[in-house]
């Protein structure tokens, strides 16, 4: 029905036992609990208007426009059956129709994007359409990398558009995977920033074969041994002694602490326990170095000499 400028269209409410509706599309459902977000493809029918009837993309600003509507409409923020109620007002209030049946469909959630950083095999960002946990999201980021820590934060905004608070929530990894909590498994519904910060460290430097940096898991207790098999065990000509360098409770400081390191090695005394971000350092025996270059030398040289004295005898 063509409405021509100035006419008023009466009641638009369908009649009973009428078999008309408005245009919908059956393969389209409104997700529970989604508002609506800039980019996302709207498809709008108003009862036996067909030239209110059509499919409208919201604008970056968070605004949509109908023809004969002098002024744009705000969608974002607003619930579906919110913006149904919004457009009928509107079409009274310009006197386009008198009791106007609008439904409203969301056809494409395009502002939904969920993004997956920190420690995991894959970061990405996808859209969230239907239902998506936080374990799918995991998934489409092909899982976590060796060196995830034990938590999980999940990033969220809540409330009115200009008046958003951030929300972060704590999921522990031995909850959600190892234990397979289904409490832990939260539903997203888009706009989070799933974070995977990476476990914390120590680091082994000194007179090891590969000095570096390797994580520390919630469930394993790091020691020295431990951490000189990660750096591949000692070089030649270790001190007996290493020293842990620990963050100390003044600010910036280290304190100093010294390790039977010979006699951790000979089971002669308890294997010393690491914290994260200990820095183990095992320093090297310089004389015990130079002593036996000058060992080899001496060795070399007498066996060089004896072979020119044999030779000479010859």
């Amino acid at each position: 029905m063509i409405l021509s400028a100035g006419s008023v269209v009466s009641a638009q409410q369908p009649r009973p036992g009428s078999s008309q509706s408005p245009m919908t599309d059956a393969g389209l459902a409104n997700l529970p609990g989604q508002k609506i977000g800039p980019n996302d493809l709207l498809a709008i029918s108003v009862y036996d208007a067909p030239e209110l009837t059509r499919t409208v993309r919201v604008g970056a600003e968070g605004y949509i426009r109908l023809p004969m509507v002098s002024d744009r409409i705000q969608a974002q923020g607003l619930m579906p059956s919110a913006l149904e109620n919004a457009i009928a007002e509107i079409l009274v209030k310009e006197g386009l129709l008198v009791k106007p049946v609008v439904m409203v469909t969301v056809a494409e959630y395009s502002s939904r994007p969920v993004s997956v950083v920190g420690a995991v095999k894959k970061p990405t960002t996808f859209q969230s359409v239907g239902r998506v946990t936080l374990l799918d999201a995991i998934s489409r980021a092909e899982g976590l990398s060796e060196l995830a820590g034990p938590e999980i934060l999940v990033s969220s905004s809540t409330g009115e558009p200009g008046e958003e608070k951030q929300l972060t929530q704590r999921f522990l990894v031995r909850d959600l995977i190892d234990n397979a909590k289904p409490e832990m498994n939260l539903v997203l519904h888009g706009g989070e920033e799933i974070r995977v910060p990476e476990a914390r460290k120590i680091f082994v430097t000194g007179n090891v074969k590969k000095p570096g940096a390797f994580p520390v898991k919630e469930d394993n207790q790091m020691t020295v041994l431990k951490a000189l098999a990660l750096s591949e065990g000692l070089s030649p000509f270790p001190q007996k002694f290493a020293y842990v360098y620990r963050k100390a409770d003044n600010e910036g400081g280290k304190a100093e602490i010294q390790v039977e390191l010979s006699k951790i090695m000979q089971r002669k005394a308890v294997d010393f326990a690491l914290e994260p971000e200990d820095t183990l350092y095992i320093p090297e025996d310089v004389g015990r170095k130079r002593w036996v270059g000058t060992t080899e030398k001496v060795v070399a040289f007498g066996m060089a000499t004896a072979s020119g004295v044999l030779i000479w005898k010859r």
